[in-house]
């Protein structure tokens, strides 16, 4: 990386550019100007501009009108909601893959306040409100998802000419990598964050390694484990209050089929859910097997959510949990030491959260191909994990034919979206500058700015603790 180390040049290359800055300032804003008609002018695009909370930045609600099948585009229609943070149309635009719903707040990813850039967050299909009327589930696939974005992409880039970048957390740096895939030349680079890869869905011995082995405080490990059990022995109590916390909610277990399921299922997620969103300085707070009742419940209702298994805490993720029993697999790690306490071990599936009348069948082939083009063909991309997070137990891994992409793994980090900044100062270095350079950002203000690390917003959706 060149620094610029001399002031008299800088003062000379101020003086000698600022006619042409000035020029490049007038145009930009002449054409900041008229943004709004130029979206407006694109055509299946709706545009509402709504008032800007992030300095520097316009904030646009964008509707796009998408092909409900990309392959019959004759079949239907849905309108996919997109929100756009425009700083410039000169600026690198990095493509948020939420791969949930979009949170109709403004909040700026780490890519995207490291390149200084705009952010647009596409919504995934099938979440609320980008749904086909009625919903063909059988649409609801990795391409054609990654087919929306490609459309979305190819007509924003008659405004934003510039270099893009894509990126998500997640289930969205899934999302991102799976575009990557399918369509490689549309952005230059991709940062996916806490993507897991589920190749093999019938093996997920890496799970039990992991929670054989995670973190530094084998004591924590047991202590998480010991609470698991001491929740199942107090079934009967913990239920009571999981019911009465749902009826005073007004919600209901329809889709699980009961109270017991839910709560087994949550107790199941109890071990992997801490480590997923806490980190191991919180392991003080687990309480004893001695605690009262009232005290581990309200730990159990932290940690896994006492509610989340109810139908109107799946709702929202009902796409995700389809998608995960088509495509995308799911951890099956071993319960062994919950028996036989356990009822309901088979239910801790996908189909379980899926209303019946919604068919699913399992393609194992789906992830092989992903991973086979990231080892064999990934090119500008860098996969970031956290080291005690679960969903890393199966990351992606890059070959030898791979180009100019790695995978990077943040030391005691969980399942966060801002692992860029938590890595060792020789990785943070080196993954900022491969940015950087995918972005086509070579000042080296921007540069200096951007190691000093930029100020970094969160996605509510990720803030809310969704399973994955």
């Amino acid at each position: 990386m060149r620094r610029v180390s001399r002031g008299l040049l800088a003062v000379a290359l101020a003086a000698g550019l600022s006619g042409v800055a000035g020029t490049a300032h007038a145009a930009t804003t002449k054409a900041d100007d008229d943004i709004l008609a130029r979206l407006k002018a694109i055509p299946g695009m709706t545009v509402q501009e709504k008032t800007s909370t992030l300095t520097g930045y316009r904030w646009f609600w964008l509707d796009y009108r998408q092909p409900v099948d990309h392959r019959h585009p004759d079949k239907g229609w849905f309108e996919q909601r997109v929100l756009l943070e425009h700083k410039s149309d000169d600026r690198p635009m990095v493509l948020y893959t939420s791969g949930y719903n979009t949170p109709e707040t403004m909040f700026l990813s780490e890519p995207t306040a490291l390149v200084d850039g705009n952010q647009i967050s596409v919504e995934y299909r099938f979440f609320d409100p980008s749904i086909p009327q009625p919903a063909q589930w059988t649409k609801d696939t990795i391409w054609q998802a990654a087919t929306d974005e490609h459309v979305l992409v190819k007509a924003l880039k008659t405004i934003y000419h510039g270099k893009w970048i894509s990126t998500g957390a997640s289930k969205g740096g899934m999302t991102a990598t799976y575009h990557k895939r399918f369509y490689p030349n549309d952005v230059d680079g991709t940062v996916a964050y806490v993507a897991p890869n589920d190749v093999n869905n019938k093996d997920d011995s890496a799970y039990d390694r992991f929670f054989n082995t995670v973190g530094t405080d084998p004591k924590c490990r047991t202590d998480l484990q010991d609470l698991q059990r001491e929740l199942l022995k107090r079934r009967t109590e913990i239920e009571a209050r999981m019911t009465a916390a749902a009826q005073e909610a007004g919600y209901t277990w329809n889709i699980v089929k009961s109270v017991d399921v839910a709560f087994e299922n949550s107790v199941m997620d109890f071990e992997w859910a801490f480590w997923q969103y806490h980190l191991q300085a919180e392991c003080k707070d687990v309480p004893p097997t001695t605690a009262s009742t009232d005290e581990i419940y309200d730990y159990f209702d932290l940690v896994s959510g006492a509610l989340t298994y109810t139908d109107q805490g799946l709702q929202q993720f009902i796409p995700y949990y389809y998608q995960a029993g088509t495509q995308l697999g799911w951890p099956s790690p071993s319960f062994k030491y919950l028996h036989p306490l356990l009822r309901h071990e088979s239910t801790y599936q996908p189909r379980t959260y899926v209303p019946r009348d919604i068919p699913m069948t399992f393609d194992p082939n789906a992830m092989k191909d992903i991973d086979h083009w990231v080892r064999t063909s990934a090119t500008h991309m860098a996969f970031i994990y956290g080291q005690n997070d679960p969903w890393g137990a199966e990351p992606f891994r890059v070959g030898p034919h791979a180009r100019d992409s790695k995978v990077y793994v943040s030391p005691g980090q969980n399942h966060s979206a801002h692992l860029i900044a938590t890595l060792p100062a020789a990785q943070k270095a080196e993954v900022t500058a491969d940015l950087l350079r995918w972005a086509g950002v070579s000042s080296p203000a921007q540069q200096a700015k951007a190691l000093v690390g930029p100020q970094v917003t969160e996605d509510p959706i990720l803030a809310q603790h969704p399973r994955l």
